[in-house]
C-alpha cells in the first residue's frame, strides 16, 4: 500500500510595493463581504491599493496614471501625539 504525500501548503504572504499594488502569494482565497468567492485564477495577483482599478481588486496599473503615493515599508499602527499639534 502506498500513501501519497500530504500536499504542502504554501503560508500566503502579502508585499506592498511602493507607488504599487499590493502582491498576494501563496494558499490564499479572496471572499467578498457577502461571502463570495473571487477566482484569483493563479497563485499570485496583484491587489489594487490605489482604488482606482477597473478590476478591483485586481490591480489594472492605473496607480501609474494617476500618480498613486504610496510607502512600501509598514506604517505606525498608532498616531504619533506630536502629529496632532501640528494640525
Amino acid at each position: 500500500m502506498t500513501h501519497e504525500p500530504a500536499q504542502e501548503r504554501r503560508a500566503a504572504t502579502v508585499t506592498p510595493y511602493e507607488d504599487g499594488p499590493l502582491l498576494l502569494r501563496g494558499d490564499f482565497e479572496i471572499v467578498t463581504p457577502d461571502g463570495e468567492h473571487i477566482d484569483a485564477g493563479r497563485p499570485t495577483v496583484a491587489l489594487c491599493r490605489c482604488g482606482r482599478s477597473r478590476i478591483k481588486p485586481f490591480c489594472d496599473g492605473t496607480h501609474k496614471l494617476i500618480g498613486f503615493r504610496a510607502p512600501a515599508d509598514r506604517q505606525p499602527t498608532r498616531p504619533d501625539p506630536s502629529d496632532a499639534e501640528q494640525l
